[in-house]
């Protein structure tokens, strides 16, 4: 990620619509998921930076996440000890199994993702899942995915793919955030007429943000059959 980026991303993600509304749509996916599963529930948060979703994620269980930034980890606070400064290999060992890993926007930033999803798939309890979130589609590439370190976005058939490659299969996948898709190509023919370096997201004023929060959060709710969007959410489970 881009310095300027991390630097900002933390108020991003907690005031900005974009971020708010997409961890609304996580919590009722894990939720779902986790519903039928029996406690004590397990979460590990793959990526997890500083641990900005643990607040919310420790309503369904212990919450664990790795993150190989270290100074992400040092802002951490409290739960500074649940995070483990690394990657998902061979060197993470956890003394017990997860009922859910998270991969929310990381598999698009690797060329080679299925060693990494063959790692999480054994860390799993039995039924337990992997909730992954990506950029979607080649064709909406900008400059925020230059300043994200991005190598691809992906397509539902792209990630069925991958993760067949790493002995999984997807039990769901949606398309999110459908109604950006347009903007988002406009700022893409725009960035190929104007070469500039690219900058980082602005939280808009509170009206706007507000607005912005409700229609993506109605929208998810009556079109997330569409298909298309800037984001894909997958579940996928074991074999």
């Amino acid at each position: 990620m881009d310095s300027a980026y991390a630097a900002a991303y933390p108020e991003l993600y907690r005031r900005h619509w974009w971020w708010r509304v997409r961890e609304e749509i996580l919590l009722r996916t894990i939720a779902r998921i986790l519903d039928d599963r029996p406690a004590p529930r397990r979460i590990l948060d793959v990526g997890c930076g500083a641990g900005l979703f643990f607040d919310a994620l420790q309503r369904f269980g212990h919450v664990e996440g790795i993150e190989s930034d270290r100074d992400a980890v040092e802002m951490a606070g409290r739960w500074k000890p649940n995070i483990f400064l690394g990657q998902l290999d061979g060197s993470y060992s956890p003394d017990e199994a997860y009922d859910v890993i998270l991969m929310l926007d990381v598999l698009e930033h690797l060329t080679e993702p299925e060693p990494l999803l063959r790692h999480a798939r054994q860390l799993l309890k039995p039924g337990g899942c992997i909730l992954i979130t990506v950029p979607a589609f080649n064709w909406l590439w900008t400059r925020h995915d230059d300043m994200n370190h991005h190598v691809r976005r992906y397509t539902r058939s792209a990630m069925r793919t991958t993760l067949r490659g790493a002995g999984l299969v997807v039990a769901d996948a949606t398309y999110l955030f459908q109604s950006l898709v347009f903007p988002k190509a406009i700022v893409r023919v725009m960035e190929s007429l104007q070469k500039s370096p690219p900058s980082v997201p602005r939280i808009p004023g509170a009206w706007l943000n507000d607005a912005l929060q409700t229609w993506l959060r109605n929208e998810y709710a009556l079109g997330r059959w569409l298909p298309f969007g800037t984001s894909l959410m997958v579940v996928a489970r074991t074999r």
